[in-house]
């Protein structure tokens, strides 16, 4: 948005200069009804084309930032999916070295 504002300055500086360098320039004919007709249409059509632009680079940002956080949320599902394969990892390890240590049931030879 900053961007845009900065072009719309120069342009309208660009205008002026250009309005000035004609060989009738005057302030007073800045301000017949044709000119400000003129100049008006310009900021409208300014104006549409920034509220176009400005929606559009909001939804952009809008869509990027929800992507980040369904990214994040599924770093976290799978640091958690990760904790609870190596507690059950563990835990089968413990139920394997039980059952071949207990003196209940000696091994088959």
């Amino acid at each position: 948005m900053k961007n845009l504002t900065f072009i719309g300055i120069i342009l309208l500086a660009l205008a002026f200069l250009l309005y000035y360098m004609l060989p009738e320039f005057s302030i007073v004919r800045l301000f017949e009804p044709i000119n400000l007709m003129g100049i008006l249409a310009g900021i409208g059509i300014g104006l549409i084309i920034g509220g176009i632009v400005g929606y559009v680079s909001k939804g952009s940002a809008i869509k990027q930032e929800q992507k980040r956080k369904e990214f994040k949320q599924l770093q976290k599902e799978k640091a958690e999916l990760e904790k609870q394969a190596a507690e059950l990892a563990k835990q089968q390890e413990k139920t394997v070295n039980q059952t071949n240590i207990s003196p209940n049931n000696p091994p088959n030879y």
